[in-house]
C-alpha cells in the first residue's frame, strides 16, 4: 500500500517541533560564577504521544545549557492538547531549553555587569566538571575552544550576541546501542562494506570509506564499496542523536584491524572470499545512580555561535565554531553547519505554525516562514578538534547540534542593538531595523 499526501495534507499530518513554555530562574555570585539554577519546562506534545516523552527528556537533560552549575532543579511535564503533534526534530527539544538558557544567561550578565565573552568562559563545562545530569566529562571536552575560536571576531563587532551549544551524542541514558558491519574481500581485490545505517545525504557511507582506508592503510577509497540491505543482517539502528559516525565508525576499525593483521602475510586477491566482521556495543550509560558516577551518554558536542549584525539591524555573519572531535570530512562537516546554521536561522527569524483552536489557519507551504536561500547571511565553519576517546580516531558526530546555538546567538545580537529583551520565537526585529 502507498498513501500519497498533497501538501497541505502533509503540513497537517506531519508532526512538529514540540512547543514549549519555560520558566527559569539562573543565579550566580559576585565574581560572576553561576551557583544556582531552577526550571520548570511545560511541553505542547499535540493530540498524540508521539515521542513526546523522550523529547522532554532530552529537554530537562540539557536544561542548563553547556554551563556548569553546582546547584539545580529541573522538572518538566509534556501534555496532550488538540494541536498537531510535535515529534522528532533536529536538536530533538535541546533547542527549545538552549533558547531559555542563553537568553537568561545575557540578562545575567547584563544585571551583574559581566562581560558576555569572559562570563561564557568562566562558567563553561570543561573535563572534570560535571552536567546536570550527574555525569562527570572526560577527555575531548573542547567548548572553551570554541569559545576562543571567535574572540576575536567578538570583540571586533559591535552588534553581536554569543551563544553556546552542548548536544549528546549517542541516545545514551541506559539504552544498548549496536552497530554491526562486515567486510567481504572480492575476487578483483575490491572491498565490500556491509553496514546497517541510513544514508539520507549525511554522506555517511563518505565517512564509512574514509574510516575503512585509515584503519587498514588503504591509499584508495575506491577501493571500497558500501551496499546496505537487511541481507547482511548487520545492526545499525535508527540514524538519529548525532551518533552514525561514532558508532558505524568503531564498529569499521574493530573489523579492519582483524583485515589488517591478515594483510601482513596476504594480498587483497589472496584473500578473496573471507568476511571480516565487527561490532561496537555501547551498553554502559547509564541514568540512574550517584552523581558523579553516572555516565548518561558516551560523548557530547561542544559549539559557539556569534551572530554579528549590520548598521541595520540585519543578520550580517554567523560564526559557528564546533568541537565534534576529529574531523573525519572537512567537506561534510562545513556542510552539515551551513545547512543547520540556515534552519536556525529559519528557527529564529520566520518560522512558525498557525493554529487556530488546533486547525491550521493556512495550508501553504509558504505560510511556514522557511528562509530562502537569497537572504541567508555568510555562515563561517570553524571546526575545533578536541579528539574524543570514545569517538572513532577521535571523531564524535555533528548531526543535531549545528542548529542548537543559532536562535540565541541572534536573540542577543538583537539585545545589542535595541535594547529590547526577547522572550519569544520567532523573534521580532529590531527597533532601529531599517
Amino acid at each position: 500500500m502507498k498513501v500519497r499526501l498533497s501538501r497541505p495534507e502533509s503540513i497537517r499530518m506531519h508532526p512538529k517541533r514540540h512547543p514549549m513554555r519555560l520558566d527559569y530562574a539562573l543565579g550566580c555570585d559576585e565574581t560572576g560564577k553561576l551557583t544556582a539554577f531552577k526550571a520548570d519546562i511545560l511541553a505542547d506534545t499535540g493530540a498524540y504521544a508521539s515521542v513526546g516523552g523522550p523529547v522532554l527528556g532530552r529537554a530537562v537533560t540539557h536544561a542548563a545549557g553547556a554551563y556548569y552549575v553546582p546547584n539545580v532543579k529541573i522538572e518538566g511535564k509534556a501534555v496532550y492538547t488538540n494541536n498537531i503533534p510535535g515529534g522528532a526534530m533536529r536538536g530533538f527539544g535541546v533547542n527549545q531549553v538552549t533558547f531559555a538558557m542563553e537568553t537568561m544567561v545575557e540578562e545575567l550578565c547584563g544585571m551583574g555587569g559581566f562581560d558576555s565573552w569572559q562570563f561564557r568562559y568562566d562558567n563553561a563545562l570543561d573535563t572534570g566538571l560535571m552536567t546536570t545530569t550527574g555525569q562527570v566529562l572526560g577527555e575531548g571536552v573542547g567548548l572553551r575552544r570554541t569559545l576562543l575560536a571567535v574572540k576575536d571576531a567578538y570583540e571586533k563587532a559591535e552588534y553581536k550576541g554569543l551563544s553556546l551549544g552542548i548536544k549528546n551524542c549517542g541516545m545514551g541514558n541506559g539504552m544498548v546501542e549496536v552497530s554491526e558491519v562486515k567486510i567481504e574481500v572480492l575476487p578483483d581485490g575490491k572491498l565490500l562494506l556491509h553496514h546497517g545505517w541510513t544514508e539520507m545525504g549525511q554522506g555517511i557511507h563518505t565517512v564509512a570509506r574514509q574510516i575503512l582506508c585509515k584503519a587498514v592503510g588503504l591509499s584508495n577509497c575506491e577501493l571500497i564499496d558500501i551496499k546496505v540491505t537487511t541481507a547482511s543482517a548487520t545492526v545499525g539502528g535508527v540514524t538519529t542523536a548525532s551518533r552514525g559516525t561514532m558508532l558505524l565508525g568503531r564498529s569499521i576499525i574493530d573489523a579492519a584491524l582483524k583485515l589488517k593483521k591478515d594483510l601482513e602475510s596476504n594480498s587483497l586477491k589472496e584473500l578473496a572470499g573471507r568476511i571480516y566482521e565487527g561490532s561496537f556495543v555501547c551498553d554502559y550509560t547509564h541514568a540512574e545512580g550517584k552523581p558523579g558516577k553516572i555516565i548518561s551518554h558516551i560523548a557530547y558536542g561542544f559549539a559557539t555561535h556569534l551572530a554579528i549584525l549590520d548598521e541595520k539591524g540585519g543578520v550580517d555573519t554567523i560564526y559557528a565554531a564546533h568541537d565534534s572531535g576529529r574531523v573525519i570530512n572537512p567537506l561534510l562537516f562545513e556542510g552539515q553547519i551551513e545547512g543547520g546554521v540556515v534552519m536556525g536561522l529559519g528557527y529564529a527569524l520566520s518560522e512558525k505554525v498557525l493554529l487556530e483552536k488546533g486547525r491550521l489557519t493556512s495550508e501553504k507551504y509558504i505560510s511556514l516562514g522557511i528562509p530562502k536561500s537569497a537572504k541567508v547571511p555568510r555562515i563561517v565553519p570553524i571546526a575545533v578538534e578536541e579528539d574524543d576517546p570514545e569517538g572513532a580516531f577521535g571523531a564524535k558526530g555533528v548531526g543535531e547540534i549545528v542548529c542548537i546555538p543559532t536562535a540565541p546567538a541572534i536573540a542577543n545580537a538583537f539585545y545589542s542593538y535595541d535594547g529590547i529583551r526577547r522572550y519569544t520565537l520567532p523573534l521580532s526585529p529590531p527597533a532601529k531595523s531599517g
